[in-house]
C-alpha cells in the first residue's frame, strides 16, 4: 500500500481487532490502571517495529515451517493465558509485564498481515510509513488500556480476578485459532 491515507486507515483497522497484544494492554489497565500500564505502549511499538522488519522475512523463508511457528507462537499464547487466569490466585502481582507484551507482540499474527498486506514490499522512504504507524499504535493501545482500567471500574462488586481471566479465555481462543490455522497450513503443505 503506497498511499499513505489506505495505509494508515488499513493499520487502525487492524489495531482496533481485538488480539493477543490488545488483550494484555487491557488486562494491565484493568489490573494495573491506565497510569502504571502507559510504558507497555513502548513494549508494543518496538515488538510490532522489529517484528515487521525481522520475524516476517524469517516466516517467508521457512515457508512450510510458517505452520511450525505458528504451533510455537500459539503455544507461547496459551503460557500467557495461563498466567492472566492465576493472575490473584497465585503470588503474581501483575500479570502483564513488559517483557510479556514485548514478545507477545513481536510474535502476534497481525506482524506478518502488516509486513506482507499492509506495508508497501519497495518504499523509498519506509520511515514515513513506520512514522505513521507508530503514530496510531500508540493510541490505540493507550485506548486498550484505558478500557481495561474502565472495565475494572464496572465489575467493581466482583472478584479481583475477572477481567484478567476474561482476557486469558480471549487469548486462549486466538490461541486455538493459530493453532489451527497453523496446522491446516503444515497439512495442506504436504510437509511429512
Amino acid at each position: 500500500m503506497t498511499n499513505l491515507g489506505f495505509f494508515a486507515f488499513a493499520v487502525l483497522m487492524l489495531l482496533a481487532v481485538p488480539g493477543p497484544t490488545n488483550t494484555l494492554l487491557f488486562a494491565s489497565g484493568a489490573t494495573a490502571g491506565f497510569q502504571r500500564s502507559l510504558p507497555l505502549l513502548t513494549a508494543e511499538v518496538l515488538g510490532y517495529t522489529l517484528g515487521i522488519l525481522f520475524v516476517s522475512p524469517v516466516a517467508r523463508a521457512l515457508g512450510g515451517g510458517g505452520a511450525i511457528l505458528g504451533v510455537i507462537v500459539s503455544l507461547y499464547l496459551i503460557y500467557v493465558a495461563v498466567k492472566l487466569w492465576r493472575f490473584g490466585t497465585s503470588l503474581v502481582e501483575r500479570p502483564v509485564r513488559w517483557a510479556t507484551v514485548f514478545a507477545t507482540t513481536l510474535l502476534n499474527p497481525k506482524v506478518l498481515v502488516f509486513a506482507f498486506a499492509i506495508f508497501p514490499t519497495a518504499p523509498t522512504r519506509i520511515e514515513r510509513y513506520f512514522l505513521v504507524f507508530w503514530s496510531i499504535v500508540v493510541p490505540v493501545g493507550a485506548t486498550w488500556i484505558a478500557v481495561g482500567a474502565f472495565a475494572t471500574r464496572l465489575a467493581a462488586g466482583k472478584p479481583r480476578t475477572l477481567v484478567p481471566r476474561i482476557a486469558a479465555v480471549a487469548m486462549a481462543c486466538v490461541a486455538a485459532l493459530l493453532i489451527g490455522t497453523s496446522l491446516e497450513r503444515y497439512l495442506a503443505a504436504g510437509v511429512p
